[in-house]
């Protein structure tokens, strides 16, 4: 393959809602520009996207799958992503390297929940976007109502550049409202002749026509100036004002295809060459330390590491964009994420599966390469003695989460191993060794997501792994003052042991002043602070551990003693073994041997009193609680509300977001258990929602009974 130059490069996303047919446009647009002989397609397994044994299981993305094609001189780079958005992990991922999104719509149903989802990341990102309605060849095409759901969800500002003759299963023609004629096509070759527009069309053609000048005009002052003056913009000057506000996010043409019959792929390929941007077009890259660096091959290297890959028989496979600069075969970089040394031995540009040998990628390019030694997602590579580090990308929030373990206890450490290399490959997928819990918890974006990884641990990596539920991090706490006292003796020939411990403890609150006295059970205990240790616990919260040893009672070098004995009960709470936080323990008084007293009685002595003093002391359970945003069509609104209020939530409020009712909720994470499949079955797939941790509070009355009763009926067992 020749080395193409910057200007005549394009990056593009295939987005849309799964089913929208963006793989079979993948093809289409290969197969017009050469790159593959035959269309594959889904029912075959035969497509060049979804090769993976999972996807074609499935018949649909699971991955993004990095592609390209060439056409009239231009290399166009195509990210083909997953329409679930389970898998939103790979769609973020390839929106980072790109220029522009084609989002393609099914016009059977407008827009849908990855329409709306993927539009949103889009927007976050800054992409520019065109919308390519699809399908317009099945009997239940609506294009009107199509774009009338378009409007509602992305603004008036969408406007159609092409409106299909003949919509439905007879669908071959389309009106061009840039060129101002008519294209019909022949057979599924992908073949078209340019007509003139039929007389019963032009009314309407024209009317659109003036509407889409009027758009582009309103872009540019000067274009402005001239349509006022002429009333009309020529095809060059309306492609200038449609880059404009197609850059700005301030217009989203609307193109008519059939992806399946090839219809409408060569004028979409042209439009992205055309008036798409090219890389060096688009607002120059930052680092994290602010600067920018442009898109120019004269500049220093510098290449940004967007997707790594795991494939057998070749090992990682790193995806990147090269964002200034030429990377050449056998280039020596410098990983600015890690500041380690790697060496560029190979590139490529991919097709799917296929790797292309190439000797050189220029700026805005995007190819892949094999071998590095500590290369990852999100990281940078640069030519040696410059600093460039493009940061990381940003991914959602896990919304779903479960244990898991391997059946076979030796697959335990391998399990381990291939869980990191499946974070590497989807970082939205987040693994937690809790120590806590004694589980390991995965984190991901849906029940499905999570179940493609058990089927890849089980079918390329041979472990046998089950799902059980997940342990809720519940945490200990108390309400009011308790004192107790507990001595530590024990006489076995020898040696004996010997500590006791006098203490109180009371809740911690934030700013509160140091005790100076306490009253329990109508007696009054003077404090006199001689030390004072506050700790700040890994878990949340903290304690503080107050000296108020007067007259030598105690020896100063057993209070560490004391409080480590503390801490072991803060480890394993006394109401069901969870992490306790927020409390102040003064030790006040007790009592040592001579010769008996050690560090190991004083430890015992004073676990034992906090033990008890917990128990005592209006002991509470909190549980996590988290913020809840729920995205959700008007019509499933009463269903949505009605289910998560029998979840235990708080609502906060609730609002409009084009098109879909918002609802702001505070709920308890016990009770967002597989919270994603029910939703999704609630509303058919339709709704979506985000979650994050809020903070911890007091679980009711009844629910902490039933918790202290499992507690109690698992010790029992053990």
């Amino acid at each position: 393959m020749k080395t193409y130059q910057t200007d005549q490069i394009r990056n593009i996303a295939l987005l849309g809602n799964t089913g929208a047919g963006k793989t079979i446009l993948a093809e289409s647009m290969m197969f017009a520009g050469k790159v593959i002989e035959r269309k594959g397609t889904i029912e075959a397994k035969s497509t060049v996207s979804d090769y993976t044994e999972i996807e074609q299981q499935n018949q649909r993305s699971i991955f993004s799958t990095v592609l390209y094609t060439e056409f009239n001189g231009h290399k166009i780079n195509i990210i083909d992503t997953p329409g679930s958005d389970d898998f939103v992990g790979g769609v973020i991922s390839a929106m980072r390297p790109v220029d522009m999104g084609v989002m393609v719509v099914n016009s059977q149903y407008g827009v849908e929940v990855g329409t709306e989802i993927f539009g949103r990341h889009a927007e976050r990102l800054h992409k520019p976007i065109i919308f390519a309605v699809n399908q317009l060849d099945h009997d239940k095409a609506n294009f009107e109502q199509t774009i009338d759901s378009l409007k509602v969800s992305f603004g008036p500002k969408v406007t159609p550049v092409q409106y299909p003759v003949n919509a439905g299963s007879d669908f071959n023609a389309f009106i061009d409202l840039i060129s101002m004629k008519m294209y019909r096509y022949k057979g599924e070759s992908g073949e078209c002749e340019e007509l003139d527009i039929p007389a019963e069309e032009m009314d309407k053609a024209t009317e659109m026509n003036n509407a889409l000048i009027e758009t582009a005009a309103e872009n540019d002052e000067s274009l402005m100036e001239k349509f006022f003056d002429q009333g009309t913009l020529s095809e060059a000057e309306m492609h200038q004002g449609i880059r404009i506000g197609l850059l700005s996010r301030g217009l989203f043409p609307v193109f008519c295809i059939s992806s399946k019959r090839n219809i409408g792929i060569n004028r979409l390929l042209d439009f992205i060459i055309n008036v798409g941007p090219s890389p060096d077009k688009m607002p120059a890259e930052k680092t994290v330390d602010g600067k920018e660096v442009k898109c120019a091959v004269n500049d220093p290297a510098s290449l940004f590491v967007f997707k790594t890959a795991v494939e057998q028989h070749i090992g990682e496979i790193n995806y990147f964009k090269v964002v200034s600069g030429k990377i050449t075969e056998a280039m020596d970089m410098v990983n600015t994420t890690n500041d380690g040394k790697e060496r560029v031995s190979q590139l490529f540009v991919v097709a799917g599966k296929t790797r292309n040998k190439v000797t050189e990628l220029v700026a805005g390019d995007i190819g892949a390469t094999v071998k590095l030694k500590n290369t990852k997602t999100n990281h940078t590579l640069c030519a040696p003695g410059k600093s460039i580090d493009f940061g990381t990308m940003t991914f959602p929030n896990s919304k779903f989460r479960t244990a898991i373990k391997a059946k076979n206890e030796s697959d335990t450490e391998k399990l381990g191993e291939y869980l990191s290399r499946a974070h590497q490959e989807d970082p939205t997928i987040i693994i937690e060794y809790s120590k806590e819990l004694k589980q390991i918890i995965v984190h991901g974006q849906g029940e499905h997501h999570l179940n493609i990884l058990k089927w890849q641990l089980l079918n390329l990596y041979k472990i046998d792994v089950e799902f059980i539920p997940p342990k809720i991090p519940y945490r200990e706490t108390i309400t009011k003052i308790a004192q107790a006292d507990y001595r530590h003796k024990k006489q076995s020939g020898g040696a004996g042991q010997f500590g006791e411990v006098h203490m109180v403890i009371e809740p911690h609150v934030e700013g509160a002043p140091d005790p100076v006295k306490y009253k329990v059970n109508n007696k009054e205990i003077n404090i006199s602070v001689r030390g004072k240790e506050e700790i700040q616990l890994e878990w949340g919260g903290k304690l503080v551990f107050y000296n108020c040893i007067v007259g030598g009672s105690i020896d100063a070098r057993f209070l560490p003693a004391i409080l480590k004995g503390v801490m072991e009960k803060m480890e394993e709470g006394p109401l069901t073994g969870s992490y306790a936080r927020d409390i102040r323990v003064a030790v006040y008084d007790g009592k040592m041997h001579p010769v008996d007293s050690n560090e190991i009685s004083f430890k015992l002595a004073g676990r034992n009193a906090f033990k008890n003093a917990f128990k005592v002391a209006g002991p509470k359970i909190m549980e996590p609680i988290y913020e809840v945003e729920v995205l959700v069509p008007a019509d499933k609104m009463g269903d949505v509300m009605s289910d998560l209020q029998n979840r235990r939530s708080i609502i906060l409020g609730m609002d409009s977001k084009k098109g879909f009712e918002v609802i702001k909720a505070r709920t308890p994470l016990a009770e967002l258990s597989k919270y994603s499949t029910a939703l999704s079955s609630l509303t058919s797939g339709r709704a979506t929602y985000d979650m994050k941790f809020s903070s911890y509070e007091q679980v009711p009355a009844d629910v902490q009974e039933k918790l202290l009763k499992a507690y109690e009926e698992e010790e029992e067992e053990d």
